[in-house]
Order: C-alpha cells, then structure tokens, then sequence
C-alpha cells in the first residue's frame, strides 16, 4: 500500500492551519475559563454554601405557601427573593457560558478554514520561486542552457537561491560552450597531421616510379606528424589531468625547479636573465616543472632573434611568484587576455609551430594549485607572464642562482622587463 505523499504547499497549509488552530483553541479556552471563575467567584461573594436539593425542595415549597398565606412573614419573603434572584443569575450565568462556548467553537471553525485557504494561496506565492526554479532546470539540457529564472520577489532566502542557481547555469553555460569550441579545436588539430601522413602515402602509392628515396622522404614527413599528434595529444591528456585536481601534494621550490627548466632547455641565442629566490609551494613537481617548461619554451618561441629572456621567482607575503618574460613583438592588452585559451594564437604567432596549448596548461596548473596567472604586454614588445602559488610553510634555503646569466657572457645594458 503506497504512502500517501503530501506536498510542500499542502503541509505548509496544514502547519499553518494546525498551529492557527491550536493557538484559537488556546484563546477560547483561556476566555471559558477566565469568565466561568468570575462568576463563580462572584457567586460565592453573594451566596452561602449551596443547600442540598432536598433542602431546596422545601424552601421553594415554603415560599409558595407563604405567597399565599393572607399575612405573609415579610422576612421570608425577602429570603424568597434573594433565592429566586440567585437562581435566575445562575441560570444566566450558565446560558451566557454555553452561548460563549458554542460561538466561540463556530468562530474558530470558520477562522481555521480561513486561514487554510489563506494559507493555500499565501504559500503558493511563496514557493514560486521553486516551481520557477524546478522548471528552469527541467528545461535545461546540455545543448540549451540559456534558461534562467530571474527572480524578482523580495530579496529572502528564496530570491538568493534563484540567484545563485542562475550563476550555476551560467557557469555550467559557460562551461559546455568552452568544452565544445575545445573539442572542436582538438578535434581539427588532431586532423591536420592525420592529413598529413594521409597525403603523403597517397603521392608515394600513386607515384608507381617511387624510389627508396621517396619511401625514405614519406618515413621522415609521417615520422614528423606522428610526433606533432604525439605531443598534442600529451598536452591534451594534461588538460585532462587537471580536471581531476591535484592528486600529489608535495613541498616543491620553484627556483629550484625553474633551474632544471633552464639546464635542459634549447636556448638557441637567446640571453636568460635569471634571478630565483627560494619560493617553495606544495603541489605536483612534475606539473611545476611542465608549468615553467611551457613559460620558457614561449618566452623561447615567440621571440626575436637573439632576444632576451628574464625569468625570476621570489616569495612575497605568503605567495610564491614566478615570472617570466621576453622581448618580442608588441601586444596588444586585449591579445593578452585571451592568450590562456586552449588553441588560442595571435595573429603574429601562427606562423610559428605549436598548438596554442602552452599557456592554457600554464593556467590550469596554476588554478588546481590555487594560483593565479596573469599576462601583461611589455611596452617595447613581448610579454611578461606571471604565476602566483599560495606558499608552502617557510621558504627553503637558497639555490645560490641570483642574478645570473645564460648563455655565456652578460650582455651588459640589458633592459629589465618592462
């Protein structure tokens, strides 16, 4: 047998009505007794203690023998009186009482039905913003997320949970347009090196002359987009990888960890400019150093021919900061605010090779350790890119690394990053 299920409205109505109820039953109660004590107490005032009925019996006999009596004793008469006058406020007395009881019964009745249609109509308008809100999420769906519910009620507790299931779908909006245009871009750049070998193997197969050479040539050019999907899909796999948050929590220094980026990077003719201080933080060593990696291997790439590249990390107020910067060419702020999009290239960098992930896997590290990253065109050309991490405890002792320079010697007038 099922159970019967009440709604929140109707046990809302019910509340209301049982508690109005038990309230006006209260007040009745309390008025019954109030004026049956007056008159009680009045009554015992006024009167000696109740005589038995047989007593009663015959006094009322002997006040209607005395009425008829030719000279009847004034004093009973007056006892008459006052008897007869006693009984006559006792009767009222009982009369006005039951008539108290009953209107007041039939009062809290009629009010009790009020205040449930009250209550019925009052707590519809309260809820609302419930059904609002219960409609908004029936209605949204993966590929239709622009519904909200725009609540204008009061602000209560009800318009402030409208709100902020208004951010969540904004957000979840916001989120699943990101994943489509992600995997769109994934997807076309996973393509490019699929046509690649593709068309390569269809000029050496349809060429019915082709040499070693030319299977050597094919080899080579296949060799080269299995590398490039290679590493796009190990870039990919580490946007994946941070979705889950971060899985190690380990003291890692970035000085530290930014010497190693520098030792095994190719620098070509590029001029480092390195100042690290102790800046020790907890998290995944191996995502730090892929964070400083793909900030030198920018810095690296979109750079100018024999340009400079300035990297530093120093801890300030409880937050270790990295930073690294290159001259370059001149970017526009507006450039620098997208840059940390997945596939996200400017329009001077696309003739150099990369896949537009470098910086979006900067800002991913940098979120699941709790870090920002910020990005700011330098005025005479390049960019300066900034990663701040919570700190880890105290600082760790010193990489002896303080203002050095590689590759070779210092070149002397070198601009700080601007």
């Amino acid at each position: 047998m099922s159970r019967l299920r009440l709604t929140v409205r109707t046990r809302l109505t019910l509340l209301y009505a049982g508690l109005f109820a038990v309230c006006g039953a209260i007040v009745v109660a309390v008025s019954y007794t109030l004026v049956a004590g007056l008159g009680a107490s009045g009554q015992e005032q006024g009167e000696r203690p109740q005589p038995s009925p047989s007593d009663l019996a015959r006094f009322a006999a002997q006040c209607r023998s005395e009425e008829l009596n030719v000279r009847p004793d004034p004093h009973v008469l007056a006892k008459c009186a006052s008897y007869f006058q006693l009984q006559g406020a006792q009767g009222q007395r009982d009369l006005t009482l039951s008539y108290l009881l009953q209107y007041s019964l039939i009062t809290l009745a009629v009010v009790i039905a009020l205040a449930a249609i009250l209550g019925w109509i009052f707590s519809g308008r309260a809820l609302r913003p419930v059904h609002q809100i219960t409609a908004a999420a029936r209605a949204a769906s993966e590929h239709n997320l622009s519904g909200r519910v725009a609540s204008t009620g009061p602000r209560d507790e009800l318009r402030e949970l409208a709100e902020t299931f208004d951010e969540m779908l904004g957000r979840l909006q916001a989120a699943f347009e990101g994943q489509q245009r992600f995997m769109a871009n994934a997807s076309h750049e996973l393509r490019t090196p699929l046509a690649v070998m593709r068309a390569t193997v269809d000029v050496v197969l349809g060429n019915p002359d082709s040499t070693t050479s030319d299977l050597r040539a094919m080899a080579a050019d296949i060799r080269a987009a299995v590398d490039h999907a290679e590493h796009l899909i190990g870039a990919l796999l580490i946007l994946a990888r941070n979705e889950r948050g971060l899985t190690v929590h380990e003291e890692v220094d970035l000085a530290t960890a930014g010497e190693d980026v520098l030792d095994t990077s190719s620098l070509g003719d590029r001029q480092v400019h390195a100042t690290l201080e102790p800046a020790v933080i907890s998290g995944d060593p191996v995502l730090v150093q892929h964070l400083i990696a793909n900030l030198v291997d920018n810095a690296i790439r979109y750079n100018m021919a024999a340009g400079d590249i300035w990297i530093s990390t120093r801890t300030v107020a409880g937050r270790s900061q990295l930073t690294v910067a290159n001259t370059g060419p001149v970017i526009s702020p507006v450039d620098a605010d997208r840059i940390f999009q997945p596939f996200e290239r400017l329009s001077d960098r696309t003739s150099h090779e990369g896949f537009g992930l470098g910086l979006a896997i900067v800002a991913s590290i940098a979120a699941i350790h709790d870090g920002t990253v910020t990005a700011r065109p330098r005025n005479d050309g390049g960019l300066s890119v900034s990663v701040t991490i919570p700190s880890a405890g105290a600082p760790a002792q010193g990489t002896g690394i303080q203002a050095t320079e590689r590759p070779g010697v210092p070149r002397p007038g070198v601009p700080r990053p601007g």
